[in-house]
């Protein structure tokens, strides 16, 4: 494996919200960097951003030449991803590719940094960042996992609409001024479809319980990741996962309420120490409810809710949050280059 001290790094998707917080976050940790370069499409290309290590102008990824870049932040979406990694790979650079493109590759490490780090030293030019929801909920399920072995779980999340990028965002804002000049129609049934290019339903004011696109047998691209990719991160191919995932009017932070049950019974006393001393879990009691809007722009995934289940006896009952553009995307990607310096 190549190694590197102070390396040289690209970000590529940087103009993006994953990628922007991906320099945020280069600046905010201090990465040691030996020359930083930014790629985007042919419309940002030009561009002039103003970074800790001086103005960068924005370079065109379909003409760039991966020369000399040790490590590339990918977050430019699944086809750019599938295009141009593999070039980059064959320059002899490190790809953290943030994308789907790769995740079930069997080839390609998928790592959640803090949960499964080991995984990293496989790589053979790429490595793959989890989907933004199974990230929050791996910190949870991860360190009770390694304590008791994760055998099956019921897990519903309500994701943020930035996970649509900024197009949700853009969506949701938009819809919530159209919808607060007349609340009262929303309580009587009288409003009117304030339109919408991204949503099957509003947004706003509403919860959508179909994130994603339909795929196999009536589930959505969303709640298959959280199926493939759980047991991939874990290496056990036989937790069953039973998934919903929804969309909630939330700007930037997912949350996840999870139920599981382990080879061995774990009590709530028990999970709530495991997790307590996870790297990057803070565990919130019921005086102090974890939720997306508490976990937006901090690093760490927040749990609370932790209880014994009372339906299907033996199991935990939780509920984690966590910023998906930070620890779900941008943080986790830099965890990973850090972790490839320091082995």
């Amino acid at each position: 494996m190549k190694t590197f001290s102070k390396p040289h790094v690209a970000v590529v998707g940087a103009t993006g919200a994953v990628g922007t917080t991906m320099l945020s976050i280069l600046e905010e940790r201090d990465f040691p960097i030996a020359s930083l370069r930014l790629m985007a499409s042919e419309r940002s290309a030009g561009r002039i951003v103003e970074t800790k290590w001086g103005p960068i102008v924005i370079e065109d990824l379909a003409t760039a030449d991966p020369s000399g870049i040790d490590i590339a932040l990918f977050s430019a979406g699944g086809a750019r991803s599938k295009q141009y990694a593999p070039k980059f790979a064959d320059a002899g650079v490190a790809v953290i590719d943030n994308s789907s493109a790769f995740r079930m590759d069997d080839d390609v490490p998928l790592v959640v940094a803090g949960v499964n780090d080991a995984a990293i030293t496989s790589h053979k030019g790429i490595v793959a960042n989890p989907n933004c929801t199974t990230m929050a909920l791996l910190m949870a399920a991860g360190p009770l996992h390694d304590a008791a072995g994760l055998k099956s779980m019921i897990a519903t999340s309500y994701q943020s609409v930035s996970g649509s990028g900024k197009t949700g965002m853009d969506e949701l804002e938009r819809q919530t001024e159209f919808f607060a000049e007349d609340l009262s129609a929303l309580a009587s049934g009288d409003w009117e479809d304030p339109g919408g290019d991204l949503y099957q339903r509003p947004i706003a004011f509403n919860v959508l319980p179909l994130a994603g696109s339909i795929t196999d047998q009536g589930y959505t691209d969303e709640e298959w990741k959280l199926v493939n990719e759980t047991r991939k991160i874990l290496d056990r191919q036989d937790i069953a996962v039973e998934p919903t995932c929804v969309r909630v009017p939330v700007m930037v932070g997912h949350g996840i309420a999870a139920s599981m049950w382990f080879d061995d019974p774990v009590s709530a006393d028990v999970a709530t120490e495991i997790l307590a001393s996870a790297p990057g879990v803070q565990v919130w009691d019921d005086s102090k409810v974890p939720t997306p809007i508490d976990s937006a722009g901090i690093d760490d995934v927040l749990v609370g809710r932790v209880r014994e289940t009372i339906g299907f006896r033996g199991g935990i009952s939780l509920f984690a949050s966590g910023d998906n553009l930070r620890k779900g995307a941008a943080l986790n990607a830099i965890e990973l280059a850090e972790l490839l310096l320091e082995r």
